[in-house]
């Protein structure tokens, strides 16, 4: 069983994806791509049953309803709050809110930060999924779901200080993670990760995208359902690294 993790960046430059397969008694690590455009991706994840991407998968639907008001060109847009809260709505997604009551931290805002350029490449990756067979649910039901790699390892033990930004902390992050996960063979890509930390992010996207698969994240409730559908979910993990290598 084949599990694919995307850490995607507005271009193909900084874009890396992970695929671990799950077929034995552990977890390998068969490919891991950096630098690869949207038709590469489609066809490695095509025999995938699981596809995390690490990018918001729709913008906060409050949003989207203020831009198309706000594009009235006669004279009939209502008008505004313009306040911080009436701004915060806009910037930030259900999920986003959700995200910040469980770890203290708020994700990038996809209407506000500069997360927008990827997210529209995220947009048009998913359309080209859908064209070519599958079926996007963006709550994160069907084969493909929305991971936070950061978020995930600090929720399973992990010290992240740093680690987008250096080699050093990226090696030591990956010997802890060796120690705490034998059952990952990681083959010849360790280096890969500790030299870019968009490698090491598609992995831990892979992980917690297993995760998932598994059930074992927080899912939207029942009053966030129909906005997660829209806007996006995060899949938060419930257990921890140690759980992934279950059968």
């Amino acid at each position: 069983m084949l599990i694919a993790g995307l850490d995607l960046a507005a271009e193909p430059k900084g874009t890396a994806l992970a695929v671990i397969d799950w077929s034995g008694s552990g977890a390998e690590l068969v490919s891991l791509t950096l630098g690869i455009a949207d038709e590469a991706i489609i066809d490695s994840v095509a025999d995938c049953e699981k596809f995390g991407i690490d990018c918001a998968l729709g913008w906060p639907v409050q949003f989207v309803v203020f831009l198309t008001q706000h594009a009235s060109i006669d004279g009939q847009a209502p008008e505004f709050d313009g306040g911080i809260e009436w701004r915060r709505r806009m910037a930030y997604r259900e999920t986003d809110r959700h995200v910040r009551e469980v770890t203290g931290r708020w994700p990038l805002s996809v209407s506000t930060d500069r997360l927008g350029m990827t997210a529209m490449r995220c947009a048009g990756l998913l359309s080209k999924l859908q064209s070519s067979g599958e079926t996007i649910d963006r709550s994160g039901a069907g084969k493909v779901v929305e991971i936070y790699p950061g978020a995930t390892l600090r929720l399973w033990g992990f010290d992240t200080s740093g680690y987008r930004a250096s080699a050093d902390r990226r090696s030591d992050l990956l010997g802890e993670l060796q120690a705490r996960a034998p059952w990952l063979n990681l083959r010849n890509h360790s280096d890969l990760m500790i030299e870019s930390c968009d490698a090491f992010d598609s992995v831990m996207a892979a992980l917690a995208t297993r995760s998932a698969q598994l059930g074992q994240y927080e899912k939207p409730n029942e009053s966030q359902l129909k906005q997660a559908q829209v806007e996006g979910w995060v899949a938060l993990p419930t257990g921890q690294l140690e759980d992934l290598n279950s059968p």
